[in-house]
């Protein structure tokens, strides 16, 4: 039996599109002799789509979209993910499902057992956990199905009481096929390959593994998908970050007719995030899924241009590039700003950068503006000393005029704002913190750098000087980062500890760093949790990004 797996980029609540992709993805299937087609989780709407699913007419759009589909399962199996109606009454009135398509019709239906609801994950709020498990009888095998989280409880630590592939292997399946929409982030790629390895070494059959791939909003989808013997080697991987159509042939004493690309012994068992910060850690895939979060917000929300305020700064400078990069320079605007305190380096270097890109750019000075609002202000003010106002004033200029030109030509304005800044309240409200699309938020200043090391590895595009200079917002005499933040060095350490693992003071001070820093670091970050809170979507690529998948108080008195 061959099965293929056929890795897709769907398009939330577009039903035509995402149906129209599946039924071309079909028809490859069949021109590659497949006996069976594996799309992803929720394939047939989009995923995650969220309150979308507590509509009538979305589930009623979904059921439309399999019955078309299912004209074309003629021949070939097709395995798609959808929301399904529970019939039972009493819990949730959905079910995560998996629909096997065979003789133009539904002829299986399979619920996800294990619902995440956590990080990013919010499925316990909308479906109903399986009340059954049954294998497909398909072409003379048993095929064990599974949806995404349900073969993710293994090993020390299990969050659910019920194994689905425990109840499925009393059934003595040939197969496992996982329908997955498993979201990238920096430390995901070989985790991903340790549990479905755990999971065929437990259980002696082999998987097929089908991941989503295509950025949603804030959550990027990597792809990757995966075949395994029963022997626990990787026999095929489907490429990162684009989409692809490929399989193998399941032999009927179950083994793969692919060659190994990993032997077991080669892949790891376990994988835990790293325990300190590693700015260079998978930084070219950082970069890619970067790429694609950027392009898919502009092409699934119908925009086509990007504008940005370019200070000379690296932040800028990597945003620049790679939103180059994904929507092309001739698409990308950037506007140069300097005030009063800009440095003429600092203009040269954001001149130099958008000559070697070759995108458009302009120059717009702000001294006049920023007097005028001095001079209005004037009798408020009082002559009290020069302070945090008047620097918000050029910082929030700059973001009106951004505001101005991207109303004028349609044009998306890409924040700049590294995760850095966003944990610590380094930003101005409705200044530079302005934006449709966080690039860098979830990025580490050390890990910008690296970003722009990556750019530049096959020749300079960010001018070196930007990258080796002091960095500074400039927006008053001679100033620097390190005047109201500790060296990024020993910041960013400080930071991943507590937002990534998760560890609270004395555990941060006992692993060396100075107490007092480190309760002044955690208050910055608890303190600015309401700027955090008005802030735009963040492309995700860390195992614990602000937005949706951190979730604290405002109004809170904890380290604050």
């Amino acid at each position: 039996m061959k099965i293929v797996l056929a890795q897709q980029n769907y398009h939330i609540g577009n039903f035509e599109s995402n149906t129209r992709k599946i039924i071309e993805g079909i028809e490859q299937a069949k021109a590659q002799g497949a006996d069976l087609v594996v799309f992803s989780e929720m394939s047939i709407c989009g995923y995650p789509a969220r309150d979308f699913v507590e509509f009538t007419d979305f589930i009623d759009k979904c059921y439309e979209a399999v019955n078309t589909i299912a004209a074309h399962a003629d021949g070939i199996g097709v395995l798609v993910g959808s929301p399904a109606h529970n019939p039972v009454k009493g819990g949730k009135s959905l079910f995560n499902a998996a629909f096997m398509l065979y003789d133009k019709k539904i002829q299986a239906e399979v619920h996800k057992t294990l619902l995440p609801t956590y990080d990013v994950f919010d499925e316990n709020r909308y479906f109903e956990p399986a009340y059954n498990w049954q294998v497909i009888p398909f072409k003379g095998k048993k095929l064990a199905v599974t949806v995404c989280e349900d073969i993710w409880n293994l090993g020390d630590s299990v969050l659910y009481r019920v194994c689905p592939m425990d109840q499925l292997m009393e059934q003595q399946p040939d197969v496992m096929i996982n329908l997955s929409a498993s979201p990238f982030d920096y430390t995901h790629d070989e985790d991903r390959k340790a549990i479905v390895k755990a999971n065929v070494l437990k259980y002696g059959i082999p998987m097929f593994y089908c991941n989503a791939v295509g950025s949603q909003t804030e959550i990027v989808f990597d792809g990757g998908s995966l075949i395994f013997d029963k022997q626990g080697n990787l026999c095929k991987a489907l490429p990162a970050f684009e989409e692809a159509i490929d399989g193998a042939v399941l032999n009927d004493d179950g083994s793969i007719d692919a060659p190994i690309l990993e032997p077991a012994l080669r892949l790891p068992n376990r994988v835990l995030n790293p325990e300190t910060l590693q700015p260079t850690l998978n930084i070219a895939q950082i970069y890619q899924a970067l790429v694609m979060g950027i392009r898919d917000y502009f092409s699934k929300m119908g925009f086509t241009k990007a504008i940005l305020g370019s200070s000379g700064g690296i932040d800028s400078a990597v945003t620049l590039a790679l939103a180059c990069e994904a929507l092309g320079r001739e698409n990308v605007r950037a506007i140069l700003m300097p005030s009063p305190y800009s440095t003429e380096h600092s203009v040269n270097d954001a001149v130099a950068l958008s000559g070697h890109l070759g995108n458009p750019y302009d120059i717009v000075r702000i001294n006049d503006i920023y007097q005028s609002f001095l001079d209005t202000l004037a009798p408020i003010f009082n002559n009290l000393p020069f302070s945090l106002a008047e620097e918000n004033m050029q910082s929030r200029t700059r973001g009106n005029l951004l505001m101005a030109i991207s109303n004028k030509f349609g044009y998306i304005l890409l924040n700049t704002s590294n995760k850095s800044e966003l944990s610590t309240g380094y930003g101005t409200l409705y200044g530079d913190m302005a934006g449709g699309l966080g690039v860098l938020g979830d990025c580490y200043k050390l890990q910008v750098y690296e970003l722009a090391r990556y750019i530049n590895r096959n020749g300079e595009v960010i001018p070196e000087n930007i990258i080796t200079k002091p960095p500074s917002a400039e927006l008053r005499p001679d100033q620097k980062d390190s005047d109201s933040l500790p060296d990024y060095e020993v910041l960013d350490s400080i930071l991943y500890q507590y937002i990534e693992m998760r560890q609270g003071p004395a555990e941060i001070i006992g692993q060396g760093f100075d107490a007092a820093l480190v309760n002044r670091v955690l208050k910055m970050v608890n303190v600015n949790e309401y700027k955090r809170n008005q802030f735009c979507p963040i492309i995700r690529v860390s195992p614990k990004a602000f937005g949706v998948g951190r979730r604290v108080p405002i109004v809170a008195k904890y380290l604050s």
